[in-house]
């Protein structure tokens, strides 16, 4: 598919060119306010690639294939889609009883004893079959794509055993094969301890490291290996014997980390070379610290801390610290049963400090880096995916100061302008 976007009012290009110095995986620092805008624009996308942007004045039409469709942005905004880098989207299941209870005064500790809890969406996705776990899930993602993500990351983690974790990750790389949508899946048996190894925890991590992983690798059901390192969880020590076993098989790290406390998740992530560190509510400075020496994604996630009402992620100190910052929503049902970016961006801007350029350029290429696809995608540059939005607002910052409404007037996935 060919097709040129004419008469852009503002191309967000957040292109690498624009940035000095040049970093073509993160932005960091001042450079995450450095949209590469272009007034009055024009791009090109020929087999799916983008193959030229600039202003309209200076596009050469006899340089461009006859076989192309036009498509009018006039008045509207065009940037990279959304990479949602963070979601746990196949699940069994809903939790809106613990979320009423929750919204009544009931603690964590009250809606687990009643059966709530994480361990709720692990009995509900045990119980359903495959074609049950990828419904509602193909509903979900068509909804995100509407919105402007066209890619997501997804984790499994709601199995907690062999056969379910495996599932899910079928069910996830049928979806990935099936819909238009980019899909990357993420190994996340290490989400809790079972109930069935309650009093047995090493040998729970022993059947992670020694009959899962490697299952998942040598079959290449995932991409990636997480673990949630949280006091009541898994160990800083066990989470590394896991995180490392990952990569034996070629899972690269990502890893949940001090969503709780400062457990020092942060600078694990750090000392094994994560691709990203996730939630970091609770991140220490020597965490900070680790993640910018390592060069570590740190991936906010505003949605959870406004559903939880729990503290957010210093994302200031994380940011001016020159820590490369992407934010996603962790989709998910007990924690944030929202998929929207643009809501996750309204949040960070208002309630982490974080000003639109930053959040725009953390829903793009820095979420994108977090995913290992930063050279495919998340800017506007010659050679990359035509992954493009259209969104029908004045300007750039009005993505996230009018909230509660999709801005998408249209999507283009590898450059075919998509019907809804």
């Amino acid at each position: 598919m060919n097709l040129i976007l004419t008469n852009i009012k503002q191309l967000v290009t957040i292109s690498s060119k624009f940035n000095t110095p040049n970093r073509e995986r993160t932005r960091i620092g001042a450079a995450m306010r450095n949209l590469g805008i272009i007034e009055d624009a024009a791009l090109i996308i020929q087999d799916g690639y983008i193959s030229w942007y600039g202003k309209m004045i200076e596009m050469q039409i006899a340089d461009i294939d006859k076989n192309i469709d036009e498509f009018d942005c006039s008045g509207k905004v065009v940037m990279p889609g959304f990479v949602d880098s963070h979601t746990h989207l196949v699940f069994g299941g809903s939790r809106e009883e613990e979320f009423a209870m929750r919204s009544a005064g009931a603690t964590y500790q009250e809606i687990a004893e009643k059966g709530g809890g994480i361990l709720n969406s692990v009995r509900n996705t045990r119980k359903a079959s495959k074609k049950d776990l990828k419904k509602p899930a193909r509903k979900y993602l068509n909804a995100m794509l509407r919105q402007g993500t066209t890619t997501v990351e997804i984790k499994s983690g709601y199995g907690l055993d062999m056969d379910t974790e495996i599932k899910m990750l079928e069910a996830i790389k049928e979806l990935q094969e099936e819909e238009i949508i980019r899909i990357v899946p993420t190994f996340i048996g290490a989400h809790a301890i079972p109930p069935e190894y309650k009093n047995q925890p090493d040998e729970y991590v022993k059947l992670v490291c020694e009959r899962m992983i490697p299952y998942i690798g040598q079959r290449k059901l995932a991409d990636f290996c997480d673990v949630f390192c949280e006091k009541g969880y898994f160990t800083v020590e066990d989470s590394e014997k896991i995180l490392n076993k990952g990569k034996e098989f070629g899972l690269l790290p990502k890893i949940h980390a001090d969503e709780l406390n400062p457990f020092g998740g942060a600078e694990l992530a750090g000392r094994i070379g994560a691709l990203s560190a996730d939630h970091l509510e609770h991140i220490s400075d020597e965490g900070i610290e680790a993640l910018k020496q390592a060069g570590v994604v740190a991936v906010l996630l505003p949605g959870v801390s406004f559903f939880l009402n729990h503290q957010y992620a210093p994302a200031r100190k994380i940011i001016d610290n020159g820590v490369p910052v992407a934010i996603a929503s962790d989709f998910n049902p007990g924690s944030c049963m929202s998929y929207s970016m643009q809501l996750m961006m309204t949040i960070a801007c208002t309630h982490m400090r974080m000003s639109p350029e930053e959040v725009i350029t953390a829903s793009t290429i820095n979420a994108a880096a977090a995913l290992n696809l930063s050279d495919e995608i998340g800017s506007i540059d010659v050679g990359k995916r035509g992954d493009v939005i259209i969104l029908d607002i004045p300007n750039y910052k009005f993505l996230p100061y009018h909230f509660g409404e999709n801005h998408v007037y249209r999507v283009v996935k590898n450059g075919v302008l998509l019907e809804f």
